[in-house]
């Protein structure tokens, strides 16, 4: 399991909460009981949830503990946090909306789990997800191609993931279409603008290279991350007055479950 820095993942709160809220905003629940967020980090993210949605019970769970720690202190009487897995998670027969924030990119299963969630949402129910789709992106090719060296692939061979893990927003609607759903899917690519010293190597940090620290030791990460970090110099060059932009394609997806007819 990839261990969580909850303070390195929150260095860019904005850039990274913007995606939520434009998935967010699409959801048209009026007056949603039970509303789950899968890999809900640190939680700030599902406490906006609770706000807008106040007679919601929110429910928040991740896989690390160290986020649910750094989460708790937000819980309160209609908005708790618990650890667990999207794999072992079991949507309950209340469910009215399910939110997961680039968390199912982690999870090589989800395509056939989103079949199930989206079997078990109640009439008028919503599900909604965004994901990475940036893994062909200079960030993530050239920390594969280092990966693959000859110098790390005996101690990084298999860690990292490859393009094939998440699908196309077609693939997703066509999926959800015959689970029963109208899904809205589509793609949006930002143009993050970074500052300070290698932003790019700091954002990834806080994501895609957890897998590649956690598998080296620190002298040897610390190698791996001045040749990474060289390298991502190159292909995001900073700009006039020090920013650089990142670009960072996103899919989304939103699905609702028709209501019952009335008779």
């Amino acid at each position: 399991m990839v261990q969580w820095d909850p303070e390195q993942y929150v260095r860019f709160a904005d850039e990274r909460g913007r995606p939520f809220h434009d998935l967010i905003a699409r959801v048209g629940a009026t007056a949603p009981r039970l509303i789950v967020d899968l890999g809900c980090g640190p939680g700030a993210l599902t406490a906006t949830l609770a706000q807008r949605w106040p007679a919601a019970q929110v429910e928040g769970l991740d896989a690390s503990a160290e986020m649910i720690e750094a989460a708790s202190p937000l819980a309160g009487p209609r908005l708790r946090f618990r650890q667990g897995t999207a794999e072992d998670w079991r949507p309950p027969s209340e469910l009215d909306l399910l939110v997961s924030n680039a968390t199912l990119q982690w999870v090589p299963s989800h395509r056939e789990l989103l079949v199930g969630w989206a079997e078990a949402l109640r009439p008028d129910g919503w599900l909604a997800f965004q994901v990475p789709a940036n893994f062909d992106a200079p960030s993530h090719t050239l920390m594969r191609q280092l990966a693959e060296s000859d110098r790390w692939r005996p101690r990084l061979g298999g860690v990292l993931r490859h393009t094939d893990a998440v699908a196309a927003p077609e693939s997703y609607a066509r999926l959800l279409l015959a689970a029963g759903l109208i899904p809205d899917a589509w793609q949006t690519t930002y143009l993050h603008l970074l500052r300070g010293a290698d932003p790019v190597l700091q954002w990834v940090r806080g994501t895609g290279l957890r897998p590649v620290l956690q598998a080296l030791a620190p002298d040897e990460a610390g190698e791996f991350e001045a040749d990474y970090a060289a390298m991502l110099r190159e292909a995001y060059p900073a700009g006039d007055g020090g920013t650089t932009i990142m670009a960072f394609t996103r899919t989304f997806v939103v699905a609702h479950r028709p209501p019952r007819p009335r008779r």
